[in-house]
């Protein structure tokens, strides 16, 4: 009865109904449109915000650490593999429509991240937190709809996800190594408590060291690759821009797969409008001390995502021997193939590392997104967060060495029914939204300091009295 339920909710969801991408693109466009196609307009301010962001202070972790947090969860499996499925199901046509769904999200992730910062609140210690929970409780004034929320990312973040990246983990080690899943498991739930015990500051310390670290690496490998192959790379573009239009011969009946695959995967990947970055967003203390600095900033989570490194992924299939023919379930396989056909057998071992790391920071990461959501239950004290702790790193542990597929179709379901009430939650939130946006753009463009003052924008619902003093 209950798997049956779930399977019903899935297909709704992700299956032929395709509800999640419609409405995920919807939002891409929507706010697009209303703020004016900003991460066109302002591209090369996310990055200039970039000087000062390193600066945190004891309310909140900095503008950078927030960014690498949200990148440790964003940057997984699904750029290594998801990026091979992407182009075996729906050719390299599917590379040009994950480009586009990357632009759209890119204004989604700013106005979810905007939101998070407007309605953060202070924990138990004096930190700021947040999330769609709060900025639907506050904002919107919907209790219920907030527990909903938070009930699906303890679900899907906080346990089950965290089980399946630990089970990649152990799967890729066992792999390439012959070391027992149980003591892979074992090792990472050791490593892992060493740093979710320290909270969201910890957390972010540790993606701020490692993230910049293996994508800086994977990124120099792809590009080393593109310069041993360029002259096979004006060909590649081109097959990448007439395949996603169906103007390669015979291929106009792909486009379709091409659109849906790039489109699903590339959503998938950068997680915009999900409502898992807007923890990590409401935690900084931005420099400029203003909501949409951390938008603009967490507009580049989903750039790096979804424009730079999956498209290094991509570049590494396209520019091997790829032959296209491969099933869907094979998609880290046909990454370590590729990668083997630039270097050799170290390839494999790359690719094999390289999901480990990618796969532990979204662990860590997944931790803190769940446990922000501890003051909606009343449990952000040491009891709720210890609890959560144990429960935690013993689903990681389980989960390395467990059967997980009617577990990762409950976390499916938990991730589909948080990204359609975050959703609506953002379109609601609208007049917000863009009040605050060109509250901000206003002070940029006539030079002034830009701080921000409640009382200077009309801003839906309640913000805390103490979090913008």
């Amino acid at each position: 009865m209950l798997d049956s339920a779930i399977s019903l909710i899935n297909d709704i969801l992700w299956g032929k109904w395709q509800v999640l991408i419609v409405l995920l693109v919807a939002a891409g466009l929507w706010f697009t449109m209303r703020l004016g196609a900003i991460q066109l307009r302002h591209f090369g301010h996310m990055f200039s915000l970039l000087r000062n962001s390193t600066t945190s202070s004891k309310e909140g972790i900095s503008s950078f650490q927030a960014l690498c947090t949200s990148l440790s969860a964003r940057v997984g499996t699904g750029n290594l593999a998801g990026v091979a499925i992407a182009i075996s199901l729906g050719g390299s046509g599917a590379v040009f429509w994950m480009w586009v769904i990357a632009i759209l999200g890119m204004a989604t992730g700013y106005a979810e991240s905007l939101l998070a910062q407007v309605y953060k609140v202070r924990n138990s210690n004096g930190e700021f937190r947040g999330g769609p929970a709060y900025y639907i409780k506050q904002g919107l004034g919907k209790s219920w709809l907030a527990v909903l929320f938070s009930v699906c990312i303890f679900m899907g973040y906080g346990l089950f996800f965290s089980a399946f990246q630990a089970n990649n983990i152990a799967s890729a080690v066992n792999h390439s190594y012959g070391f027992p899943t149980q003591y892979v498991g074992a090792v990472v739930m050791v490593l892992a408590g060493i740093i979710v015990m320290g909270g969201l500051r910890s957390v972010a310390r540790f993606a701020e060291w490692v993230v910049p670290f293996m994508g800086i690496a994977y990124v120099l490998t792809a590009v080393g690759i593109t310069i041993v192959n360029i002259e096979l790379v004006p060909s590649m573009l081109g097959d990448i821009v007439l395949s996603a239009f169906g103007l390669q011969e015979a291929g106009s009946g792909a486009i379709g797969a091409a659109i849906k695959n790039g489109i699903q995967r590339g959503l998938f990947s950068n997680e915009a409008g999900s409502g898992s970055a807007p923890h990590a967003a409401a935690g900084a203390t931005p420099v400029p001390n203003h909501p949409a600095s951390q938008g603009y900033v967490q507009m580049l989570g989903v750039f790096f995502d979804t424009i730079v490194l999956c498209t290094c992924t991509a570049i590494i299939i396209l520019l091997s021997d790829f032959d296209g023919v491969n099933g869907e379930l094979s998609g880290i396989r046909i990454t370590q193939d590729a990668m083997e056909s630039h270097i050799g057998t170290y390839g494999g071992h790359f690719v094999a590392i390289a999901l480990t790391l990618f796969a532990f920071t979204s662990v860590v990461a997944n931790f803190a997104y769940a446990q922000s959501n501890l003051r909606i239950f009343k449990m952000d004290n040491k009891f709720g967060n210890w609890t959560y702790i144990a429960i935690y790193l013993a689903m990681v542990f389980w989960g390395a060495s467990a059967t997980l597929t009617q577990v990762l179709a409950a976390a499916d379901m938990a991730l589909g029914l948080m990204t359609v009430v975050n959703v609506i939650a953002l379109i609601l939130l609208t007049p917000t939204i863009v009040a605050v946006s060109k509250n901000y753009i206003t002070k940029k463009d006539a030079g002034h300091a830009i701080t921000f003052q409640k009382n200077e924008c009309q801003i839906q619902g309640n913000i805390e009295s103490d979090a913008w003093d």
